[in-house]
């Protein structure tokens, strides 16, 4: 594909696990592009927002329901983001974001098509190098602080029966709203973390955070990447996010992350957002006038 000369940056965003595509309103004002990606078995029309789900609930048909997700792989994820990004590289630079578990598929993604690629942003996510999964990472003794364990207290069902995992994330019980709160973003008020529980669809495929999702020297290797590192996060520790960072570059050390910093939790507030985009939009405002080319760094 011959690339346009268009100045106008899109960014692709990969959502984590049990996230919704939602839209950054504020670097569409910017002058920016945004695009999410709906990941299989996530999209508006799947179903995972089934009436067993709403109030009140019933809880026996919830967790028995088939899903639009059992036997969803890394793969179908990765083919969901390709597609996006081939669309949109037909109208200028392509950012793709991960965030969290999104970070997989972005790697993978970059992986396929790294041509179509300007520069890729880990906000808090995976980035596997020397170990081949998400999964992996949570055994080592970086992640082995991570509070991920704290949200399986929502599951409901037969995950083998299903083929997914499937948590009630409506659920009034106090005490598991508690700790999902101090491992997803302890800074928020509730009502900030309501909101965001609400937007969380129910189902998980069981086998994606152990699929190989490693970046390649040769592919991946070669876009520029930037990795925004959340100082507060419960979920995704500090040091794993270090370590990562630190293997990437070791991997490919003419190509080092650019790294920023937000003190933020797993899930950033409004308020921790807002500098998040601040870092995209100087990112995107950074690439060299007409050359295609973009630096490293966005402060």
């Amino acid at each position: 594909m011959v690339r346009p000369p268009s100045t106008v940056t899109t960014f692709v965003f990969v959502t984590g696990a049990n996230g919704t595509s939602t839209a950054a309103n504020e670097l569409v004002a910017r002058g920016h592009r945004w695009l999410a990606v709906d990941l299989a078995g996530h999209g508006s029309t799947s179903g995972q927002f089934r009436l067993s789900y709403q109030a009140p609930q019933d809880l026996r048909a919830f967790a028995t329901e088939p899903s639009p997700m059992a036997g969803a792989t890394l793969d179908d994820h990765v083919a969901a983001t390709v597609a996006v990004v081939r669309r949109v590289a037909e109208h200028g630079p392509v950012v793709l974001v991960g965030g969290s578990m999104g970070g997989a598929a972005v790697s993978q993604a970059a992986n396929a098509v790294p041509d179509l690629i300007d520069h890729l942003v880990y906000d808090s996510a995976y980035c596997c190098v020397d170990l081949a999964s998400p999964a992996e990472y949570l055994q080592t003794p970086e992640g082995r602080t991570s509070r991920a364990m704290d949200l399986l207290g929502s599951v409901v069902g037969d995950p083998a029966a299903l083929g997914v995992i499937r948590s009630n994330w409506r659920t009034a019980d106090r005490g598991f709203l508690a700790r999902a709160r101090d491992a997803l973003m302890a800074d928020a008020t509730e009502a900030e973390f309501l909101a965001v529980l609400n937007t969380l669809q129910p189902d998980e495929g069981l086998t994606i955070s152990a699929a190989d999702a490693r970046g390649k020297a040769d592919t991946w290797g070669r876009i520029p990447r930037t990795y925004i590192r959340h100082t507060e996060d419960r979920i995704i520790p500090l040091a794993l996010q270090d370590r990562m960072i630190a293997e990437a570059d070791a991997l490919t050390p003419d190509n080092p992350f650019a790294v920023e910093s937000v003190r933020a939790g797993h899930v950033p507030t409004v308020a921790r957002f807002e500098e998040i985009v601040d870092l995209l939009d100087r990112l995107a405002r950074r690439r060299t006038h007409g050359s295609g080319v973009w630096a490293q760094g966005v402060s």
